[in-house]
């Protein structure tokens, strides 16, 4: 198989039907296909056909065994015509059209049931001609629930051409539009960046009754951030205001996610401000998004007192994490990355990342006490080691010029069951040229053909991050840049095609 890398420097090594409505004209033609009323086929099966294993004991009350059994059968046969009619469905070339004509009519769980099928299916197309069937071959089908929930899986489809079709058809019917409908069909406007098409429909909705929610201009507001529409988030919250609709904790939650998200962090302090002044609850997501505003612009202060209120209240996701990390490492203080190693580790347990974020803290300032302790409760805990954690400790190694446990390291990488990457190479030729001699390791390596794998880059990037890349690296990624496409995508690299290079490269200088 093949893999792309890249050594983060710009460089990549190769190795291994339809509806369209004018919003000026939407009263067009809906045509309405009715089709004939077909006999519904019933299951004949009796209970006799049911044989459990053991039979149960029999209860005290005869009429209430009567009623549990015959749940069990209905149970019993809606499974399996259920099952039945999605195995219709996934045979290749399914028709639902037809597989409904010839079953004469589904019941309400199989129709929607079968709706889910073509949503998963990515056959979305394929619903509002199956639900017009359905709903013809029983005429109270035509509601108001039907139709919201059509309208709502058409918009989330992101079909909102044909979910007008079927407003206007619902309309033809007879039927009132409800609040959560023109909702769907205003956000999928604006998630589309139509927004002209979702503020005729809003103000529509207004026209004919009903009154917009603050979930309505909650969607507005999301679409607003998505396209970065900052100025029409501040009109959509005047015309909040004007319609009697005052944003709730909500719409204010809503605005520190995008305002944060934006990097606007004026506007994103100010609602938070209000958000406390007003009492209102301030939601997990709503922290972690200015904790992420503050680490992105590298303010530790407020980034580090947000922090302590987000990491007693949720769990944060990794690549969170490693904003937080990297902001501590390039500001040099690697002791912040132990107490997040611990804060981490009491909610996840000890995993591959606590391990890397307390080894460095310790190997940063090139502590190897402080790494050996980290060492003992990793072996008591019975961890296993990887190639990040091998890296972490040559490195340090390397910086501290200790030869004796770098050699030590390299002979135990086998019990380790650690396969050395580009790192490690790295690592190898910059100890070399430091004077270290690595003919030994090198000699193994060409030996067991590690040499001539195909090149991987698996070390955690906040290694590279507190280490940099060293000589070598820089090297590889010089040369490389250097070649013609067609020379670095012609032939799959190896360690050693990298060692090559950077050897006649040191040759020529």
């Amino acid at each position: 198989m093949e893999n792309a890398i890249s050594l983060n420097l710009g460089c990549k090594i190769t190795l291994r039907c339809q509806f369209s409505l004018d919003n000026s004209n939407r009263k067009s033609i809906f045509i309405k296909t009715q089709f004939p009323k077909r006999t519904r086929h019933c299951c004949s099966r009796c209970l006799s056909s049911l044989r459990p294993s053991p039979p149960p004991p029999p209860p005290p009350d005869a009429g209430s065994s009567r009623t549990h059994t015959t749940l069990l059968v209905e149970t019993y046969h809606h499974h399996r015509r259920l099952r039945a009619l999605l195995e219709k469905l996934e045979k290749e070339g399914s028709c639902p059209l037809q597989i409904l004509r010839d079953d004469g009519d589904w019941t309400k769980n199989d129709f929607w049931a079968a709706i889910r099928f073509l949503k998963h299916a990515s056959r979305s197309n394929e619903i509002l001609q199956v639900f017009h069937m359905w709903k013809n071959i029983e005429k109270s089908r035509v509601n108001e629930l039907n139709y919201e929930k059509i309208i709502r899986l058409l918009c989330e489809e992101r079909m909102v051409e044909t979910s007008v079709a079927a407003l206007q058809e619902m309309e033809d019917y007879g039927l009132r539009p409800s609040l959560e409908i023109y909702n769907s069909i205003i956000h999928a406007y604006a998630d589309n960046g139509k927004f002209d098409d979702a503020m005729f429909f809003l103000n529509e909705m207004k026209e004919i009754g009903l009154e917009p929610k603050t979930d309505t201009y909650d969607g507005l507001i999301k679409a607003y951030g998505k396209y970065k529409m900052y100025d029409e988030i501040s009109s959509c919250l005047r015309m909040m205001e004007s319609d009697g609709c005052p944003p709730d904790h909500f719409t204010y939650n809503l605005l520190i996610r995008e305002f944060s998200r934006a990097g606007l962090l004026q506007k994103m302090e100010r609602v938070h401000r209000m958000v406390i002044s007003k009492q209102m609850n301030l939601q997990s997501s709503s922290l972690v998004a200015m904790l992420e505003a503050y680490a992105n612009f590298g303010i530790i202060g407020k980034m580090e007192k947000v922090y302590r209120k987000v990491v007693n209240s949720t769990s944060l996701k990794e690549d969170t994490i490693r904003k937080l990390a990297k902001v501590y490492i390039k500001n040099y203080m690697f002791s912040r990355l132990d107490v997040m190693g611990i804060d981490l580790s009491s909610r996840t347990g000890r995993n591959d990342l606590v391990w890397i974020l307390r080894l460095l803290s310790h190997a940063g300032v090139l502590s190897r006490k402080g790494m050996d302790s980290v060492i003992r409760e990793m072996d008591e805990a019975e961890a296993s080691w990887n190639v990040t954690i091998t890296n972490i400790i040559l490195l340090a190694y390397l910086k501290m010029k200790d030869f004796k446990h770098l050699r030590s390291l390299l002979s135990q990488l086998q019990r380790h069951r650690v396969r050395p990457d580009i790192t490690t190479i790295g690592i190898l030729f910059d100890a070399i040229e430091s004077g270290f001699d690595g003919a030994e390791t090198l000699e193994t390596w060409r030996r067991m053909g590690f040499l001539f794998r195909a090149v991987e880059l698996n070390t955690d990037p906040l290694v590279l991050t507190a280490f940099g890349k060293g000589h070598f690296l820089r090297d590889c990624e010089t040369i490389f840049t250097s070649l013609e496409p067609e020379a670095r995508d012609k032939k799959r690299w190896t360690y050693q095609n990298l060692i090559d290079l950077v050897t006649k490269y040191k040759a020529k200088q």
